[in-house]
């Protein structure tokens, strides 16, 4: 009787795993951004900066990474056989500190865009269910956040976190910034949803609101949540870039590509040392533009309209 149980468990375990492949393979979303070239480089690229996250973030040691190496390596090196992307004032070899640079990009976007992310879509369904006073005051609060510009915001507020948070406290400064625009997009989509029959229905049967906002609303507003959160994902790691090159993230000597960039303008290109700047500057721009990239394709995937729209 076990075996046959075991034998029943395992084909039915198949069948629900070869169900979601071939789901997974019909799906119209997979088909038409796996046909998008562009797509399909941006997710090349995301893949690339994410391996080379994990192995900097597995294989390197940040001390030795941060700590001065003067009187070991050669001082301003150009770049050479021993050292692929120069050295810096410190004498520090660039190529693991750009590469460390990948690990805090992926690591503090993923933080900011996820925090950001569960913050609007909970205040944008919140809004568009019980409407009336409750919606009123949380999108009067989004309008008044979004009436800044993106950048002046977080810099007022992450000038009210302590300093020794680093980059941590751009995360947080970040996270207030982009809530208001998840919480947009979601409320807009979830009035479409709640607008269906079975929306009604459910809520006729006797449904707690929880469930109805879990289980019904929130599935269907997937599509735009998606979307702007890979969009939303570079624009986090360009913003961090910024707040630590003006000098309101990463503390001195972190491997951030913004302090790097920071520290290659205001000493690097007087004297001509080009490669304290370039070198993060352009893993910067390729992993953002490998986000923005997928971004663009998962739009078009999802509502082909748009794409016809712009052609």
């Amino acid at each position: 009787m076990s075996t046959e149980t075991t034998t029943t468990n395992e084909t039915a375990s198949d069948v629900d795993q070869r169900g979601l492949i071939d789901r997974l393979t019909a799906s119209q979303f997979v088909s038409r951004l796996l046909s998008n070239r562009l797509a399909l480089a941006g997710i090349a690229i995301i893949v690339a900066m994410v391996v080379i996250a994990l192995y900097a973030r597995l294989f390197l040691d940040l001390d030795v990474i941060t700590q001065s190496q003067l009187g070991t390596n050669p001082n301003r090196a150009a770049p050479s056989l021993d050292f692929p992307f120069g050295t810096d004032g410190q004498a520090r070899s660039l190529l693991p500190r750009v590469a460390y640079g990948a690990w805090y990009a992926m690591l503090f976007g993923t933080v900011t865009v996820a925090a950001s992310t569960v913050l609007g879509v909970g205040l944008g369904i919140v809004a568009a269910y019980y409407g009336d006073v409750t919606d009123n005051v949380i999108m009067r609060t989004m309008d008044v956040l979004l009436a800044f510009p993106s950048l002046l915001l977080a810099l007022a507020l992450v000038a009210i976190f302590p300093d020794d948070l680093g980059l941590w406290r751009a995360v947080a400064a970040l996270t207030l910034v982009y809530t208001p625009r998840f919480a947009r997009v979601v409320r807009g989509a979830a009035l479409t949803v709640l607008e269906n029959e079975y929306i009604d229905a459910t809520v006729a049967l006797g449904a707690a609101d929880p469930r109805v906002l879990v289980r019904h609303v929130l599935p269907n507003c997937l599509a735009p949540i998606t979307v702007q959160s890979t969009l939303n994902f570079g624009l986090a790691i360009i913003d961090l870039a910024a707040l630590s090159f003006l000098g309101f993230g990463a503390e001195a000597g972190t491997p951030s590509w913004g302090l790097m960039l920071s520290n290659g303008v205001s000493q690097g290109l007087l004297t001509g040392v080009w490669w304290w700047s370039f070198f993060p500057g352009f893993f910067l721009a390729l992993t953002v533009l490998g986000f923005n990239l997928l971004g663009d394709g998962m739009r078009d995937a999802l509502d082909p309209r748009m794409r016809e729209a712009v052609d």
